[in-house]
């Protein structure tokens, strides 16, 4: 085996190592927010949930990378973990909701002249505009497990079941 194979066999490794750790964050903020439906603490629920989107987010600048240089990596990496398929991992809308959030309050407030500025929502029973209400910015609603930012929705359990199906994976290289 040349040198050349065992830095790429290594760096691989590192990589798979690094998706298996942020799926094991995520699956770590998702056992504490998953269970919840009486949301007392909202502000451990709006901890949970970022810390799942930022570590989502991570696997998925890792398998998808946006750099042109880096795109070979990531289907190389795509194909040794069969992971093609995972349509809410592969996307980072809701990351960059969360990660760009002080551009989408700019945005906002230059656009709208409405006074109607609701935020950080935790809500079983949708509102009396309806669990999609493209005026709420972020909503969580922990009996449906959706998570919403204005009128885009994403299901929280499904995404976290990518991270689990991708941290199995993993183990397939390294230890998980």
């Amino acid at each position: 085996m040349t040198a050349d194979n065992k830095m790429k066999i290594l760096t691989e490794s590192v990589f798979v190592g690094e998706v298996a750790m942020q799926a094991k964050i995520a699956l770590r903020a998702a056992e504490r927010l998953l269970p919840m439906i009486d949301v007392s603490d909202q502000v451990e629920a709006w901890c949970s949930i970022q810390s799942i989107l930022i570590a989502a987010g991570n696997v998925s600048k890792i398998l998808w990378p946006s750099r042109d240089s880096s795109k070979e990596r990531g289907e190389v990496l795509r194909n040794l973990l069969n992971a093609d398929d995972f349509e809410l991992l592969s996307s980072r809308k809701f990351r960059n909701h969360f990660e760009h959030y002080d551009e989408r309050i700019e945005d906002w407030f230059s656009k709208n002249n409405s006074s109607v500025y609701m935020d950080s929502r935790i809500d079983p029973f949708g509102s009396v505009w309806g669990d999609n209400f493209s005026g709420c910015h972020r909503a969580y609603n922990p009996l449906t497990k959706i998570l919403f930012f204005r009128g885009d929705s994403v299901n929280v359990r499904a995404l976290v079941d990518e991270l689990e199906i991708i941290r199995d994976k993993c183990g397939l290289f390294v230890l998980v």
